[in-house]
């Protein structure tokens, strides 16, 4: 028996909430930028000697999330260093899983609807529209005999 996870709960609940293309966007912002302010405001605590500002840090942290790199603010200390490795780490892997996740999610339920898994409410009604058309074709049929 396999036991989930806080983190893994956690996922499923935001996984359901992206069920729309547009919920899928909502929640990926919303997660890129949680990282971003995250990030930038705590390099300004970190490494305060290269980031004094509020608004330094989250510059940096925006080209480090969005992996541009300009190279105008970088960390110099080894605290600093660890915390941009964190930052790109989690900032593309997260980001990239997250939205894979959502992907798939996507896809699956597309493959549902191709094979008529999907709404058990239309499956039905497809069967009782091709129930009356059976007893349609078989009436007309039994009537020319």
């Amino acid at each position: 028996m396999t036991r989930e996870t806080r983190v893994e709960r956690r996922l499923e609940h935001y996984l359901r909430l992206a069920t729309t293309p547009r919920g899928a966007a909502i929640v990926i912002a919303v997660v890129t930028t949680l990282i971003t302010l995250g990030a930038g405001l705590l390099m300004t605590v970190v490494d305060s000697a290269d980031f004094p500002s509020l608004g330094g840090g989250l510059w940096w942290a925006v080209q480090t999330v969005t992996t541009v790199g300009y190279g105008d603010h970088v960390p110099d200390t080894a605290t600093g260093q660890i915390m941009a490795a964190l930052v790109m780490l989690l900032g593309i892997g997260f980001i990239t899983v997250f939205t894979a996740s959502i992907t798939s999610a996507f896809v699956e339920r597309s493959r549902k609807k191709v094979r008529g898994e999907g709404d058990p409410e239309a499956t039905a009604e497809q069967l009782r529209k091709i129930d009356a058309r059976l007893e349609r074709i078989e009436a007309t049929l039994g009537t020319r005999e």
